[in-house]
């Protein structure tokens, strides 16, 4: 979660060390390998982005739809995460539509919180090249465990 940049962390210096302490665990798991960055992150909004390398290209030179997949996963887990500070939170249910394709740049991704019920967060992403072309759209549930 390398990137993170003070306007962007939410108001309080309790998110502020909840997101440094995420970042630090995050380095050497999933969201790192794929290059994740925080650009904004707070309980109303998050927004993550990745530099594409040729390792996120399928065989026919397009970002892979999995890597799409995995930055809103990663966005809407991070919400997700400063949303709920009581328990752990897993992924229920993911919907993705994806609409157009890219060949590389940087890839944006906002997440915001659609609905929440007792154990159960909705959430909707939206995957946007460098110019703010809508790439992908996706909605998720997380359960709190």
């Amino acid at each position: 979660m390398s990137g993170m940049d003070e306007k962007g962390l939410g108001s309080s210096a309790q998110e502020a060390g909840e997101l440094a302490r995420l970042a630090e665990r995050a380095e050497g798991t999933f969201w790192g390998l794929l290059g994740c960055e925080v650009v904004q992150a707070d309980v109303s909004r998050t927004i993550i982005s990745i530099d594409i390398t040729p390792s996120h290209l399928n065989l026919l030179g397009i970002v892979h739809g999995g890597v799409m997949m995995s930055l809103m996963d990663n966005a809407m887990g991070l919400h997700v995460m400063l949303a709920e500070t009581k328990g752990s939170t897993v992924t229920a249910t993911m919907n993705t539509h994806f609409l157009a394709s890219s060949r590389g740049g940087k890839l944006l991704c906002e997440s915001e919180l659609l609905h929440r019920t007792g154990r159960t967060i909705t959430l909707e992403a939206r995957v946007r090249d460098e110019d703010g072309k809508l790439l992908a759209l996706g909605s998720g549930s997380y359960r709190v465990i």
